[in-house]
């Protein structure tokens, strides 16, 4: 177990917080880029709240609205262009990760003349490394992807029908402004799908990095029995803060890198389900749920010692053995029920896909990302047919 970690990001948490947000920004900028999605922050007044905190603080802001749920490249160029015209020096992204995403994007691409496309990994032969960005302030008003505390950026291109990811310490936001009360109006489907997402996030590296890691397990299961005993609050009653606090919190440790460093984990369900919501522009976490547990299905043979161990900790089974393959299979099976009792979809055809298409996303994904044997890194490496075979599974 060797590594280097490092996470810079300041995160200014709890119910509240966004007052803060323009005495904030005002130690990065004195003109912001205000990114956000498709109105929701309006309509709930949220926006409101945080142009007032700017205008007390005198930072002066420009907006760029209407970031896709899957943020195109055409929008995060449209942003780093508006940004270089108006002459921002910070890029605030008050919304979900998507918002997040793209302004971590723009925050570079101000400062490069090429397209930035060049800067998302897709299989070119030379990836545009940016040596400089903006500050970027993450005010996050979804708990999921933990994009707040990460330096990493998912990205479509629907032109090519790809969507792909960077992942570089230039885009750790400078600050993480974390108010768990800007996510109370969030519907319960889509705090139901920020649930499967952080929990997805933990899952990866949990079964796909290297054995021995005794202590990011156990902050792995930490923050999915969090997640599933605050989460289930949360969407019972959206106004309970204090659950929205605590998800908000499993969120973002659940991908900030605690849990994750030292395991070497790879991400074979994310680069999967990329490759879906590229063609279908399904929202990412309800993708996550049907493939998740198909996946488990078919690495547990690989793996079945760190599956029993899941199924014995988060759902207090009891195994015969290390190698107890029930034990383990009935564990995935009371996390595909949880996500299924939290209104997550776990069928293709639930999200409106049928298997017409799957070994054209199995190739796909092989290739944007695939190891020195043309298969897909995870815990068994998968081949074209291992995908398809999964994704059947799910149908």
């Amino acid at each position: 177990m060797n590594f280097e970690f490092q996470n810079p990001t300041r995160i200014v948490f709890g119910a509240g917080s966004l007052a803060r947000l323009g005495e904030v920004a005002r130690e990065y900028g004195k003109k912001a880029l205000l990114v956000i999605g498709g109105g929701s922050v309006k309509r709930s007044g949220v926006f409101d709240r945080a142009v007032e905190s700017l205008k007390n603080a005198g930072v002066a802001f420009v907006e760029c609205a209407g970031i896709e749920p899957n943020p195109r490249i055409t929008s995060v160029a449209r942003g780093a262009a508006m940004a270089k015209k108006e002459g921002c020096d910070v890029i605030i992204a008050l919304g979900g990760g998507s918002v997040m995403d793209a302004s971590k994007v723009m925050s570079a691409a101000v400062f490069y003349d090429g397209d930035p496309w060049n800067m998302i990994l897709h299989g070119q032969e030379v990836v545009h490394v940016p040596t400089k960005a903006l500050p970027v302030i993450a005010v996050p008003t979804l708990a999921a992807t933990g994009s707040e505390t990460n330096c990493g950026a998912v990205i479509t291109n629907v032109e090519t029908t790809v969507k792909s990811f960077m992942q570089i310490p230039l885009l750790f936001p400078k600050v993480a402004v974390m108010d768990p009360a800007l996510t109370v109006s969030v519907p319960k489907d889509q705090t139901a799908y920020g649930v499967c997402d952080l929990i997805t996030h933990v899952t990866e590296a949990y079964f796909n990095g290297i054995d021995n890691t005794p202590i990011q397990d156990r902050f792995a299961e930490g923050v999915i029995l969090t997640a599933m005993e605050w989460g289930t609050k949360a969407i019972a009653n959206g106004a309970d803060v204090e659950a929205r606090a605590q998800v908000q919190w499993a969120a973002s440790v659940a991908l900030n890198g605690w849990v994750q460093v030292g395991t070497n984990g790879m991400y074979p369900v994310h680069m999967m389900e990329h490759t879906i919501s590229a063609y279908h522009d399904v929202t990412h976490a309800a993708c996550l749920a049907v493939i998740n547990p198909a996946w488990m299905r078919f690495a547990v043979k690989s793996n079945t010692a760190k599956f029993v161990q899941f199924a014995e900790r988060v759902f207090g089974l009891k195994a015969k053995s290390a190698d107890d393959i029930d034990c383990a299979l009935e564990g995935i099976n009371r996390f595909e029920a949880f996500l299924r009792s939290i209104g997550c979809p776990t069928r293709f055809p639930e999200l409106g896909i049928n298997g017409e298409q799957f070994e054209a996303y199995a190739n796909d994904t092989l290739k944007l990302i695939h190891d020195e044997n043309g298969k897909l890194f995870g815990r068994p490496p998968m081949s074209a047919e291992d995908i398809v075979a999964v994704f059947r599974s799910a149908l």
